[in-house]
């Protein structure tokens, strides 16, 4: 797998006001700190890669782009604009082209034809899934999201065709029930999840390539036999802290090719499309099961050498 990431940015902009309750009727999977059941085999995918082995400046930083629901001339047509918050429900959409029709051909890439995120705009709740498609395009999954408010759907994905390009729509998806407001969980290094520390190290800074390490250890050892998950030991996602700019981060080097080894280190290139703060989701598999590991990090101008991404060490969450 080449060196790179890609970034896509979706607008965000949590309703003023939720009162009590964030009403319905009026208007699996990796998770962190909200808890699901545990699952066997979750997802993330490759996007294409912007530069092979290079990095960024701040003259070729890819543009923040795709904060809407269309791009490209389609469309993410989300059939399931809310659910309530602690119920399964299951959650449909279609891609559609100009001429509204539902999308069926796609590229395979990592194993799939399309790759879906959940994420509450308090980046607290995340949850990766694995929707199935129907003969007719349309895309289903169960979700069941544990709190009440305002959450992003992410479909990335690729339309077949010699020179489709990889594609991120988002979507806006309201969870009812009784609402509380949380903080954006604190900045840190370190994050504890099913049993496993991961440490972060590395900066995440705009508008230049940086690299991310994440070391994966278990009762106080290393971790060497990560198991390949989708082509990959790990995969990385950014969300921007405030509008919910997308960044999917793939790692460098991959299984088989002689120099990619099963943990404990997974090393990733990233460019942030601005100063602020991130939540940082490393998904990786051992044992058959796949983990999530988060982090809240700030990107700005750090000083050159600077070694851990900035902020205060502290505890992470997974599901």
């Amino acid at each position: 797998m080449n060196t790179g990431l890609r970034i896509t940015t979706f607008a965000a902009a949590l309703a003023a006001t939720f009162g009590a309750a964030y009403g319905v009727g009026q208007g699996i999977d990796p998770v962190v700190a909200d808890s699901p059941p545990k699952h066997q085999d979750e997802h993330t995918r490759p996007t294409p890669q912007a530069e092979k082995g290079g990095g960024h400046t701040g003259h070729d930083t890819p543009p923040a782009g795709g904060l809407q629901i269309s791009e490209d001339g389609y469309t993410l047509d989300l059939h399931t604009p809310r659910v309530t918050a602690g119920e399964q429900t299951d959650l449909r959409f279609t891609v559609r082209d100009t001429a509204g029709r539902a999308l069926t051909a796609y590229q395979r890439e990592h194993d799939k034809e399309l790759h879906l995120i959940v994420a509450s705009r308090d980046l607290v709740t995340y949850r990766h899934l694995h929707p199935i498609r129907a003969a007719d395009g349309t895309w289903s999954t169960p979700v069941d999201l544990p709190r009440a408010g305002g959450y992003r759907v992410f479909a990335d994905f690729t339309p077949a065709g010699k020179d489709a390009e990889n594609l991120t729509l988002g979507a806006d998806l309201a969870a009812s029930g009784p609402y509380r407001a949380r903080p954006l969980p604190p900045a840190n290094t370190t994050a504890r999840v099913d049993g496993y520390e991961v440490k972060l190290t590395g900066a995440l800074r705009p508008a230049k390539a940086g690299e991310l390490k994440l070391k994966v250890s278990r009762d106080g050892r290393p971790v060497t036999d990560l198991q390949p998950y989708l082509g990959a030991y790990g995969h990385l996602v950014a969300l921007r802290s405030g509008d919910l700019a997308y960044l999917h981060v793939h790692p460098n080097g991959e299984p088989g090719d002689g120099k990619t080894r099963p943990g404990p280190d997974i090393s990733f290139t990233a460019t942030a499309p601005s100063s602020g703060a991130y939540r940082l989701f490393l998904d990786f598999k051992h044992d058959g099961e796949v983990h999530t590991a988060a982090f809240t990090v700030r990107a700005q101008g750090a000083a050159a050498g600077s070694g851990t991404p900035e902020g205060h060490a502290g505890d992470g969450h997974g599901h």
